[in-house]
């Protein structure tokens, strides 16, 4: 099966940086395979990890939760690319990263609310918004000032990204307790990150503080977490351990990799990938 670097549409926070080390990681932990195992993708997202994870262990089960409808988006690929076309011909010769006027905004408009096909949102921010933001519906996109992203690679069909997994729509307070704590069940959890803006998540107010801390105090080993230093996930796990509060015995023997994350030229973060196998 073909194995994608990169998830196929556009999803802001896919974890294509960290499958160097995520890849290792479940290779030296998981045996034979993954034969025996259930891996839960609990927030889904874009399905990389789920996709990296099948294909590097193919005999595990492997749970993605597509909480934020990713595979429809993926069904309808051949619509997106068609309307990318379509948009670049209007765009014309307009430099890439340049404010387009608001004539060409007006025309890219009409464009795409005549279009007679799947419309998807979250790819148009990725093209017409400044790097890293976010729209949560098609009407808080047209109030944006629009700036020329259009990818220039077409969209490829990628009906084999998803092969091999099994596929659930659930929040994660739903889906947790059916597999934290189980034996050869390794949690991935990728949420949003607190404090963060969550407009292209299915439920822009699903995952706040509150939600974190049930997260927090409802996981056991063995875990895959990814957060980074603008949600505190490595001062709160600091906290814990150094107090003995909370769900602290969960995290004490956590390891951390580090990766730099540029969003734009404007803003750099780090993001961490803490897991235990204990």
């Amino acid at each position: 099966m073909k194995t994608y670097k990169k998830a196929p549409l556009p999803f802001i926070g896919q974890k294509r940086n960290f499958l160097k080390h995520f890849i290792p990681l479940l290779q030296q932990n998981i045996p034979d395979d993954g034969a025996g195992w259930t891996i839960v993708d609990v927030f889904g997202g874009s399905g990389l990890l789920a996709h990296t994870t099948k294909r590097t262990l193919p005999k595990a089960r492997v749970v993605y939760n597509d909480f934020d409808g990713y595979a429809e988006r993926l069904l309808h690929i051949a619509d997106t690319e068609r309307l990318r076309r379509q948009c670049l011909a209007i765009v014309g010769t307009a430099g890439k990263d340049n404010r387009l006027s608001d004539d060409t905004k007006a025309c890219l408009i009409a464009e795409i609310e005549t279009f007679n096909s799947f419309v998807d949102v979250q790819t148009l921010a990725s093209w017409f918004l400044f790097s890293g933001k976010q729209a949560k519906d098609w009407a808080d996109l047209k109030s944006k000032i629009w700036w020329n992203g259009i990818a220039k690679s077409p969209y490829a069909e990628a009906a084999d990204y998803l092969d091999g997994l099994e596929i659930r729509h659930q929040c994660f307070t739903k889906l947790l307790p059916e597999c934290a704590g189980q034996t050869k069940t390794l949690l991935l959890l990728d949420p949003p990150y607190v404090s963060t803006a969550q407009g292209a998540y299915a439920n822009e107010q699903y995952f706040g503080m509150v939600q974190f801390l049930k997260l927090a105090d409802k996981i056991k080993p063995p875990f895959v977490f990814f957060s980074s230093t603008k949600s505190e996930l490595p001062a709160y796990v600091d906290y814990v351990c150094s107090t003995k509060t909370g769900n602290w015995q969960a995290w004490k023997d956590c390891q951390k990799v580090v990766v730099n994350a540029q969003l734009n030229y404007q803003t750099a973060y780090e993001d961490n990938m803490l897991w235990t196998f204990d």
